[in-house]
């Protein structure tokens, strides 16, 4: 246990870093929170034409409300911490990997509704914006990032306990 929490943390730290630096930030962090702009106005222009998405702001054209996506709030650091903690857990690459691909695309599909509900909110309700994206959003994407681990590291020991259940047989 305590060389799970010292690997995960050794990996945090180092995602962390990474993640920080201009060439990532400028590489992949602001492509990918403008692309989860305009996926967000994409989703609610079947409701809502109106709505629109430029950088990483998305916005009501009509009332001119909206919510700017700012570091913290694209699901990239809540993705770090899930891969963080992939990494740091026995398992064979092939699971590792299908576990941070599929987790990534969990805490995105989240964070997709998240943003949309704080937009909407934004322009009914202040304090239940600011509710909502201080404490609530950010309770549910990590609560979704544990779940989403714990789930994979079911289906970890679920494959190990087959293999030896196999290795049993085959003996």
């Amino acid at each position: 246990m305590l060389r799970f929490v010292l690997k995960f943390l050794a990996i945090l730290v180092a995602l962390f870093a990474v993640e920080l630096t201009m060439p990532v930030q400028n590489a992949l962090v602001v492509p990918w929170t403008g692309l989860l702009a305009r996926f967000s106005a994409l989703a609610v222009s079947f409701f809502d034409p109106s709505v629109l998405a430029y950088g990483k702001v998305l916005q009501h054209a009509v009332s001119g409300t909206g919510v700017s996506i700012e570091a913290g709030c694209n699901g990239i650091e809540a993705s770090l911490i899930l891969i963080a903690a992939i990494l740091a857990y026995p398992a064979g690459w092939r699971l590792r990997l299908a576990g941070i691909v599929l987790g990534f695309l969990a805490i995105q599909l989240l964070n997709v509704i998240r943003v949309i509900t704080l937009f909407y909110l934004v322009e009914y309700s202040e304090a239940m914006f600011r509710f909502a994206h201080l404490y609530l959003w950010q309770a549910l994407i990590m609560l979704d990032v544990l779940v989403v681990w714990l789930v994979w590291v079911r289906q970890v020991a679920r494959g190990e306990s087959r293999r030896e259940v196999g290795d049993g047989q085959a003996a």
